[in-house]
């Protein structure tokens, strides 16, 4: 029994061993093994979320009291805008607001039938000459077959309905220049220009394909700054001062 006791001891000392973290110096800098959770830490505050410029625009007017000290506003994407503050006592940043636009759904490079394709072209793009041409070529564009489409690899020709019984071949043009709902609303929306396709086969189908490489990305950062400065131009001079804007 003595035994017994013995062993089941250092059991319960091999244990408190094992549990117990170890702080080890190596090359001056001090680590443990065990992930430990620190208590004395401040807590921050859950950011809120919206879905426009405006709504930050609103924030930052109304609720700069819950500011800590200077505050920047990071224009992260196209798509995201962040409030923070600046970096605290442990070197850290409190992100109080976020903006995540809400933009277009449109699959690029994607093969789309002809129904699906008009409903998205008028959902997701702004009307301009050239979203007019890719509808009208699209939505009036006959089945076909090796007499009624043809296609290099450069330019597409296609038998397209121009009346009640008459038909014409038309040129497909490329690239086309289009304006995608692509970042916030209240900012103007980039053009680009995009390869438009038809794909082979019975039915038709139809793609669009990016051709410039996300060059736009540098422009809507660019609208979103000049936004949120004539916003920051519009407020008291103590909020002004305290906001810095990066993108």
């Amino acid at each position: 029994m003595e035994s017994m006791k013995e062993a089941m001891e250092y059991l319960v000392n091999l244990s408190q061993e094992a549990d117990t973290p170890k702080v080890l110096n190596i090359c001056g800098k001090t680590y443990s093994n065990k992930n430990l959770v620190r208590y004395d830490k401040a807590e921050k505050a859950r950011p809120i979320v919206a879905r426009t410029l405006t709504s930050l625009s609103d924030y930052i007017e109304n609720c700069s009291g819950e500011f800590r000290d200077n505050m920047i506003i990071h224009i992260v994407d196209p798509k995201e805008v962040r409030l923070m503050s600046a970096l605290d006592q442990e070197r850290e940043r409190e992100t109080l607001f976020v903006a995540e636009a809400e933009v277009s759904e449109f699959t690029f490079d994607y093969w789309y039938d002809q129904e699906r394709f008009m409903i998205e072209l008028q959902s997701n793009f702004q009307e301009n000459d050239d979203l007019k041409l890719v509808m009208k070529l699209a939505g009036n564009m006959e089945q076909k077959n090796n007499q009624t489409y043809s296609d290099d690899g450069v330019t597409q020709v296609a038998t397209m309905t121009v009346g009640a019984a008459s038909k014409a071949d038309v040129v497909v043009p490329n690239p086309v220049e289009l304006i995608p709902h692509r970042t916030f609303q209240e900012i103007e929306q980039p053009s680009s220009k995009f390869v438009f396709r038809i794909g082979s086969g019975e039915q038709p189908k139809f793609k669009l394909i990016e051709a410039e490489g996300g060059i736009w990305r540098n422009e809507a950062v660019a609208n979103i700054k000049d936004y949120l400065f004539k916003m920051l131009e519009e407020m008291p001079e103590e909020i002004r001062d305290r906001v810095v804007i990066i993108g």
